[in-house]
């Protein structure tokens, strides 16, 4: 086993990497019955950090 192998990421470190650089989530859910799509459910969101370097996309809210 490797150093990388067994080095462990507190889940603090972990989220604090994710949002610092971001990330995408997409999905897709339909409710299907008989053949016939009653509901679908398209999922797309972006979580990231917002501060003087990355700033928010919305500009500045009153």
């Amino acid at each position: 086993m490797t150093v990388v192998e067994r080095r462990e990421i507190a889940l603090v470190d972990l989220l604090d990497r994710l949002l610092a650089g971001g990330v995408v989530i997409t999905g897709d859910i339909t409710l299907r019955i008989a053949d016939v799509d009653l509901v679908r459910i398209d999922l797309n969101a972006l979580i990231s950090s917002v501060n003087e370097n990355v700033p928010s996309p919305w500009g500045d809210l009153p």
